[in-house]
């Protein structure tokens, strides 16, 4: 397959915001140090700056979130220009179609709210700055279905699906990324990866600090929104689709589609949502707010390969630790043959996503003496941090190079807001937690038929173990807030 032209101009709406100074900065320059960008940088934003300005931020942002080398940021001050000026106006578009000069295959960034996205596309278009042009959107990707729909409709009146990139940054980390090759550059996994060996599967996003200021924001999306529908749904998709055919993009694509369509759309009675004790009083929260901090689910794939294994998902804020893990339970042997407790814990696959690469297999040995018993051991296939490439700086150089694999599709991302549709928007009771414990205990009672939680690792490797996951309460334990 012929490679896809790469792009000979980037543009990014919202240069002077957070995400901006947080994340894209950093990785431009990480970009210019390998050698991977060297057209042109047009930062647009309404602020009433100018190109010194924009540099000078940019300093900033890479002394605090990068690696500064003075001769590498000079390099990168050369691609940078500037266009300020307000994305309703017409003549804003216009100035960026003069600073693309000769540029005839851009790539617009629209690191800016989603309800600008139909301004910007449609302002990018009447200033012919669209014609063989990639433009990457950033999440959220709509709210529900029916927006998620609405949107894609908006986009494609000026732009081919080919040409849309949208981006959820975790499937650029190096974890991530590993996950995808440990399954399918090895052929081991494959004879027990189905419902006749495969138990029951968890996957944990923890994180051990609240919003963070950013309480405003959090009001309009929640747990489910913010990392369920998209983040933790990818891992699943990279989890359980079958391999692609080929290494071509689009075929990998299908595949996860594939799964993305096999699943079940969430019931209520298995979701939980909670929200830590405190979060109603952080700044822009409702004093009555009913947004979710926290989500625990039972997802279901209708699939061949994946029929009645039950998919337990959960995330949550101030929690115990900060660490992103997959759990994959297998059964149990057919009957003890040993003397031993028949309830030894089964073999199993972790790999954790963040903030480190572990992929392990847990099995039985037997202990050291002269009886037949067993202990529970971790045979660790890699371990190692997550790497120097960091997940914007390969998302970013991706889409520069109009590769596909790392952005989620229309019918994707649809099929994804299908599954949790029905319980978005405050639609099943919310409980209340204490901040450094996993939630509430409801979430305990939805994964009982099939055991525990598996406690997330910690940073040093050792496991956070929830024996003070519930503190004793006063009356009613953990009463439902609604």
């Amino acid at each position: 397959m012929a490679a896809a032209p790469v792009s000979d101009a980037l543009v990014f709406f919202g240069a002077t915001g957070d995400l901006a100074y947080k994340q894209i900065f950093p990785a431009l320059q990480a970009l210019v140090v390998r050698e991977r960008l060297s057209v042109p940088i047009i930062g647009v934003a309404k602020a009433g700056w100018g190109l010194e300005q924009l540099r000078e931020r940019a300093r900033a942002s890479i002394q605090e979130h990068g690696t500064f080398d003075e001769e590498h940021f000079q390099r990168l001050c050369q691609l940078l220009r500037y266009v300020d000026g307000d994305y309703r106006e017409p003549k804003t578009f216009s100035r960026v179609r003069e600073a693309l000069g000769g540029a005839k295959r851009p790539l617009h960034y629209l690191a800016i709210p989603p309800s600008l996205f139909a301004t910007v596309v449609e302002g990018l278009a009447q200033a012919s700055c669209l014609k063989q042009a990639r433009v990457v959107v950033e999440k959220p990707f709509g709210r529900d279905l029916v927006s998620a729909r609405e949107l894609n409709e908006t986009l494609h009146r000026f732009l081919p699906e080919s040409a849309i990139f949208r981006i959820d940054h975790f499937l650029g980390k190096e974890p991530v990324q590993n996950l995808l090759f440990f399954r399918f550059a090895n052929v081991f996994l494959e004879p027990i990866w189905n419902r006749q060996h495969v138990r029951s599967v968890q996957v944990t996003l923890a994180e051990s600090f609240g919003v963070q200021g950013r309480g405003a924001f959090y009001e309009e999306v929640g747990a489910i929104r913010d990392v369920l529908q998209n983040h933790l749904l990818q891992v699943v998709g990279l989890l359980t689709m079958d391999a692609p055919f080929c290494s071509d993009p689009e075929n990998l694509r299908d595949e996860k589609a594939r799964v993305f369509k096999a699943m079940r759309s969430l019931d209520p009675a298995s979701v939980v949502r909670g929200q830590f004790r405190g979060y109603r009083g952080e700044r822009g929260v409702s004093p009555t707010s009913q947004v979710e901090t926290f989500a625990a689910v039972r997802l279901f794939i209708d699939s061949w390969r994946w029929a009645d294994v039950p998919f337990y998902i959960r995330s949550g804020k101030c929690l115990p630790t900060t660490a992103t893990e997959v759990f994959v339970e297998l059964n149990h042997p057919p009957r003890p043959i040993f003397e031993e407790s028949s309830l030894a814990a089964p073999n199993s696959v972790r790999f954790r996503l963040g903030p480190d690469v572990l992929i392990s297999i847990g099995a039985r040995a037997k202990r050291p003496g002269g009886v037949m018993r067993g202990e529970d051991v971790d045979l660790v296939a890699i371990q190692h941090p997550g790497g120097t490439m960091k997940p914007y700086e390969r998302l970013l150089g991706d889409a520069m190079h109009g590769d596909v694999s790392l952005f989620a599709r229309q019918e994707a991302v649809e099929e994804a807001w299908r599954v949790v549709d029905p319980v978005v928007g405050g639609t099943t009771p919310l409980y209340e937690y204490e901040p450094g414990t996993w939630g509430p205990r409801e979430a305990d009672a939805l994964i009982a038929p099939h055991g525990t939680w598996r406690p997330a690792l910690c940073p040093s490797g050792r496991a956070e173990l929830p024996e003070a996951a519930h503190p004793e309460a006063t009356g009613d334990a953990m009463t439902a807030m609604h």
